[in-house]
């Protein structure tokens, strides 16, 4: 698959940097990513920038050092991947920005969306929320119940 329809077909990219990866370190990110849907692959920058160009985004910011593109169909997991991967290799990868919703955000809006739990973790949290009120009502009908039965007749 070539950069252009790569970008264009995914729904989110992060434009990552490395520097000093060791081939064992850019394995173990390739595996991470692989398992959570996402495509990982190293471009040259004139390449990359002309197929923004082609993907709609004319004013890219410029690039310093080597690029590589995390991609996938998963809006937050090439984000949650790649930031998850820098934090344990600090100062071996990092993010330059990326393509989130179709719009250019850059390196801070990547890390915040890479720390949005995910969709299943969110339906718990909601489901919580919602029971609360109803559990809130059995302890105090169990206690006013308890305390009926206690007193003597």
């Amino acid at each position: 698959m070539n950069i252009a329809s790569a970008i264009k077909s995914a729904n989110s990219v992060v434009f990552a940097g490395f520097n000093k990866l060791r081939v064992v370190d850019e394995r173990e990110l390739r595996r991470q990513l692989r398992v959570a849907g996402v495509s990982y692959t190293v471009a040259k920058k004139s390449l990359w920038k002309r197929a923004m160009e082609l993907a709609g985004f004319p004013n890219v910011p410029e690039i310093n050092g080597q690029l590589a593109l995390a991609y996938g169909t998963d809006s937050m997991a090439p984000a949650k991947g790649i930031v998850g991967f820098a934090k344990k290799h600090e100062g071996m990868i990092s993010t330059f920005g990326g393509i989130f919703e179709g719009k250019l955000v850059d390196a801070g809006k990547i890390k915040m969306i890479a720390t949005i739990p995910s969709r299943e973790t969110l339906l718990g949290m909601l489901a919580n929320v919602l029971s609360a009120p109803m559990r809130g009502l059995a302890i105090s009908l169990n206690a006013v119940a308890k305390s009926k039965s206690d007193v003597p007749r």
